[in-house]
């Protein structure tokens, strides 16, 4: 089974230096192959292999002497992996379309072969030994190795291991539980436990605020206008940080205490739509967490489901299965015409889901 581990890199300026022409490197022939992939598709109907990328790059280091020395050979062949697989997760709708990279985003370049991983170091090619901070031990093959660099300025290591375990065949024997996630509590179980919405967003805007007012009024192209775009970047790492520690926690809480994890299939592409309700529904990150209890539970052989998005958990009364007509956002708890039974909105809405995912697994 693949596992990816995440550490923080400390390289010197000089080896700064050269990761910012591998980086350039790697973002340059990206970009050149995704613009050859579109016109060849307009002027023949068809793409090209990854094969054929791969094939360029003979004759483009002739042409570009830079883009021999600038980057290690095999850290160019992921690229063109990495753009075929692109390709291919747009054509399964998996994601969107592959786009252009910019200089002024997060960089990466990636190492498949020739690394080896130490105590307190990882040995690249080339350029040779980087400081880490391996905070977790791990065991199995290196697969690939990502070095990426934020916006913030901050260097990271991914480690793609094979740790030779095959993976665990999923059981619904045991505790299920249906989630119901919203913005005034994030996350709601069908056993009444509710969690607060962190609002992490919220929490730093005024500080956010500040710092880009302060960037809109430094000149373009100034170094004070740089040193003031870090500091906002900074601002985006700690919102995005502070997120996923609760995402991780809250979800492996959620697949640690259950065996059936049942969710609601949420089209929250087409929800950010809402122009009201758009930046608090980014923040949430219900997107995330679904994809972290989804691995988690699979690592463990717990089983994920989702029910279907148009399934009217909130609508039906959970005690007589009575359906309502309508139920406007205000109404947080409703009484049935039909039994009388007083529900709360979200913990009704759980325990259909919940209901609704093993009578599904049951079929």
């Amino acid at each position: 089974m693949y596992q990816a581990y995440k550490f923080r890199l400390y390289p010197t300026a000089e080896q700064q230096q050269y990761f910012a022409g591998a980086f350039g490197c790697s973002r340059w022939f990206w970009n050149y192959s995704l613009n050859l992939c579109q016109e060849t598709y307009k002027a023949t109907g068809k793409g090209l292999s990854r094969g054929a990328i791969q094939g360029l790059l003979p004759s483009l280091k002739k042409e570009y002497p830079w883009l021999k020395k600038g980057a290690y050979s095999q850290s160019l062949q992921v690229v063109a992996l990495n753009l075929s697989v692109a390709y291919q997760n747009f054509f399964e709708k998996k994601a969107g379309f592959p786009s252009f990279k910019s200089k002024h985003g997060r960089q990466s370049v990636s190492y498949p072969q020739n690394v080896k991983v130490g105590e307190r170091s990882i040995s690249l090619p080339i350029i040779g030994e980087i400081a880490c901070k391996i905070h977790r031990a791990f065991e199995g093959t290196v697969k690939t190795v990502t070095i990426s660099k934020n916006p913030d300025g901050k260097y990271y290591v991914s480690i793609l291991i094979d740790d030779g375990i095959s993976s665990v065949d999923a059981t619904t024997d045991g505790k299920a539980i249906g989630l119901d996630v919203g913005l005034i509590d994030f996350c709601v179980t069908s056993d009444g436990s509710k969690y607060k919405n962190p609002r992490h967003l919220k929490k730093h805007s005024k500080n956010l605020q500040r710092k880009q007012q302060k960037l809109s009024r430094k000149q373009k192209g100034s170094n004070t206008r740089n040193k003031a775009r870090k500091l906002v970047a900074k601002i985006h790492s700690k919102i995005k940080r502070v997120r996923e520690d609760f995402l991780h926690k809250l979800s492996r809480k959620v697949v640690n205490e259950n065996q059936v994890i049942a969710v609601e299939d949420l089209n929250v592409k087409g929800m950010v739509r809402n122009h009201c309700l758009a930046k608090a529904i980014s923040d949430a990150g219900w997107g995330t967490f679904g994809t972290m209890l989804k691995y988690k539970a699979e690592k463990d052989g717990k089983t994920y489901i989702e029910v279907d998005r148009f399934f009217p958990s909130s609508k039906t009364c959970n005690h007589c299965l009575h359906k309502v007509s309508e139920m406007p956002l205000d109404v947080r708890h409703w009484d049935c015409p039909k039994c009388k039974s007083r529900n709360d909105r979200d913990t009704n809405a759980a325990k259909n889901i919940r209901d609704e995912a093993l009578r599904f697994l049951a079929l």
